[in-house]
C-alpha cells in the first residue's frame, strides 16, 4: 500500500494523483501537436495515403497516443498509487507497456488500410457498399457484450488494481501497462474502425473519435455514449448510401483532414 502524507485528500495525495495525469497529457498534447503540424489541412485521403508499413506504424503510434492517452490518466493515476520507489520511470514503463498493444495493432490497420484503399478504386457502388460495411461492423460492436465488458474494466478498473499488484519482478509495469492496453483495444477497435471510412488521417474524425473514447471511459453515462455511437453507426451505414462524402476515406468525398 502507498503511505500518503496529509490524510487521503492532503497535497501529497494531490500530487500523487497529478503526477501519472500529468504525463499523460503532455504525451497525448506532443502527439497532436506533431499530427495537427504534419497532417494539418491535408484532404482525407483513402488507404495509408501513400505511407510504407515502417512510416503506417509510427504514425498510426503518434494518434494512439494523442486519441488513447488523455482517457487513460485515471488508470494510470489509480497504478501510481500502487507504487512506492521509482514511481516515475515506472510509469514511463507502464505507459511504454499500454503503447505497445496499439502499436501492434498498427499491423492488422496497415492491412486493412491497404485493401480497405483498394477498395476506393472500385467503381463508386463498390466503395459506398464497403463503407456501409465498415459503418455496420463498427456499430453492431459498439452494442455487443464484449463491448460492455472491456468498457466496464476501463471504467471500474480496482479490479485489475489487485490483478496488477500481484505481478512478478521488473516486467511487472510493462505487463500491467499492457493488459490495460488490451482491454483499450478491446474496447476501441471498433471506433478505430470507422477512420478507415472517415480517412486514417483525417484529423476531425480523430479529434471526434478522442472525444468519445473520453466520455465513454470517464463521463457519468459512458455506456449511453458507447451505444448511441453504435445506433448512429448503423445509422451512417444507410445514409452513406445517400450521401457518399460522409466516408471520404472509401469514396473519395472532399472532407478535409482539418
Amino acid at each position: 500500500m502507498v503511505r500518503l502524507t496529509g490524510g487521503p485528500g492532503g497535497p501529497a495525495a494531490v500530487r500523487l494523483r497529478a503526477a501519472p495525469a500529468g504525463l499523460l497529457l503532455v504525451v497525448a498534447a506532443a502527439a497532436w501537436v506533431w499530427l495537427v503540424t504534419r497532417w494539418g489541412g491535408m484532404p482525407a485521403m483513402p488507404g495509408t495515403m501513400g505511407l510504407g508499413v515502417a512510416a503506417f506504424l509510427a504514425a498510426w503510434t503518434l494518434m494512439m497516443t494523442a486519441m488513447m492517452l488523455p482517457a487513460t490518466t485515471p488508470v494510470a493515476a489509480l497504478y501510481a498509487r500502487t507504487i512506492t520507489a521509482h514511481r516515475a520511470s515506472r510509469m514511463v514503463v507502464f505507459t511504454v507497456g499500454y503503447l505497445l498493444v496499439w502499436a501492434v495493432a498498427g499491423l492488422p490497420a496497415y492491412a486493412l488500410a491497404v485493401g480497405l484503399g483498394r477498395a476506393a478504386h472500385l467503381p463508386s457502388a463498390a466503395g459506398t457498399a464497403v463503407a456501409a460495411a465498415v459503418f455496420a461492423i463498427g456499430g453492431v460492436y459498439q452494442l455487443t457484450p464484449l463491448k460492455d465488458r472491456c468498457l466496464a474494466r476501463c471504467r471500474s478498473p480496482i479490479g485489475l488494481m489487485l490483478r496488477y499488484t500481484s505481478y512478478p519482478g521488473a516486467s511487472r509495469d510493462l505487463r500491467a501497462g499492457a493488459h490495460h492496453g488490451a482491454f483499450c483495444l478491446g474496447c476501441c477497435w471498433s471506433l478505430m474502425l470507422l477512420l478507415a471510412a472517415f480517412g486514417v488521417m483525417n484529423l476531425w474524425a480523430m479529434v471526434a473519435l478522442a472525444a468519445v473514447i473520453t466520455a465513454e471511459k470517464l463521463a457519468p453515462a459512458g455506456h449511453l455514449v458507447a451505444r448511441t455511437v453504435g445506433i448512429a453507426s448503423l445509422a451512417l451505414a444507410v445514409a452513406v448510401f445517400w450521401f457518399p462524402a460522409l466516408a471520404p476515406g472509401l469514396t473519395g468525398g472532399d472532407m478535409t483532414g482539418m
